[in-house]
């Protein structure tokens, strides 16, 4: 596949880690479990979405914008990490923030939104759960050309398919990795909310001919809802790289079973995961996803989905500054009553 044909901002000058867990894997007792570490990347402090904005506010300044507007939750880090490449790009940037749990949205919140107001967001427009988020920021986008600017709009997530380029790069990344460190992975676990990254590594995998399974933790959604939504990525994402052949169904997998009660909302095995991850190898998850993937992941080496002598890698998408919006639940200070 080649990537080169795309216009792309570089914001990480380096390959994101490969490292084991060991003290993780003992306490499991198997299997190996590795960790990509894409919570370094660039637009500190990073996460998966900057692979993304490389290829989007590239194609955002090919056209000529002087605006990037995006959408998520109240602590979303896709817009944390949007305006931070807005920030180095000499771009203004504007966000419309679903609240999805009603009277979640703080003006005077930590976490991800302190730096919304740090790093300068523009504008927030604040809309209520189940808003046509397209329209709203297209609206935004209307707004901005009636006074001469010229806006660009990015999905949730940066969830298309020139998004999900960025996680294409990256299995060209990791797979180069592999082969210096002569390290075989027998399966990957990633995060599966928005679709974008779920689908550029699966559609990177199918295009690279390489055949590591993969299992995204749903965030947000069950199977039957996540699923279709991820392979209609892998689709678009095949589709704009011109591949031969298009990706099977069945290379799309996901489970459910590690979200609820709500997106967001926290439950006892991700208060479990952030705790047992920070305090055996010094690493932080966020309460909303990255937690939440770590526990799927400790629950399917219970369940006794892999060998004990397996090698299974998760991909650690960031969210660190979202910790610190809810630090006494992830300490376990305040109850939680969802398992």
């Amino acid at each position: 596949m080649d990537l080169s044909r795309f216009p792309r901002r570089r914001y990480t000058p380096f390959a994101t880690p490969i490292e084991l867990l060991p003290n993780l894997t003992k306490a499991l007792g198997g299997p190996n479990i590795y960790i990509k570490r894409d919570d370094m990347l660039g637009l500190f402090p990073g996460g998966n979405k900057t692979r993304k904005l490389e290829f989007l506010v590239a194609d955002a300044l090919a056209q000529g914008a002087d605006t990037l507007i995006t959408c998520g939750a109240p602590q979303s880090n896709h817009c944390r990490i949007t305006l931070a490449a807005a920030a180095k790009e000499g771009l203004k940037c504007r966000f419309v923030i679903e609240e999805r749990i009603p009277n979640s949205y703080d003006e005077d919140a930590n976490g991800n939104h302190f730096m919304f107001r740090l790093m300068g967001v523009e504008d927030i427009t604040v809309v209520p759960a189940g808003s046509d988020m397209l329209a709203a920021m297209q609206k935004v986008s209307d707004d901005l050309a009636s006074q001469g600017r010229r806006g660009y709009i990015i999905p949730g997530g940066g969830s298309n398919a020139i998004g999900a380029l960025g996680y294409v790069a990256c299995v060209q990344e990791m797979l180069a990795q592999l082969f210096e460190q002569a390290l075989t992975i027998d399966h990957i676990i990633v995060g599966s909310g928005s679709s974008g990254t779920h689908a550029g590594m699966v559609a990177g995998m199918y295009g690279m001919n390489a055949h590591i399974p993969i299992t995204g933790i749903g965030v947000s959604r069950d199977p039957e809802n996540q699923e279709p939504l991820v392979y209609r990525e892998v689709l678009a994402t095949a589709k704009l790289l011109n591949m031969h052949g298009e990706p099977p169904r069945e290379l799309v997998k996901t489970d459910g079973g590690y979200w609820r009660p709500k997106y967001s909302l926290p439950n006892q095995r991700m208060v479990e995961a952030v705790q047992m991850l920070a305090q055996l190898e010094g690493i932080p998850l966020d309460p909303t996803y990255t937690g939440k993937i770590m526990a799927g992941l400790i629950g399917m080496v219970r369940a006794g989905a892999f060998g004990k002598d397996d090698n299974v890698l998760f991909i650690h998408t960031g969210g660190m500054p979202s910790l610190f919006a809810s630090p006494e639940t992830v300490l376990g200070r305040v109850p939680v009553t969802h398992v």
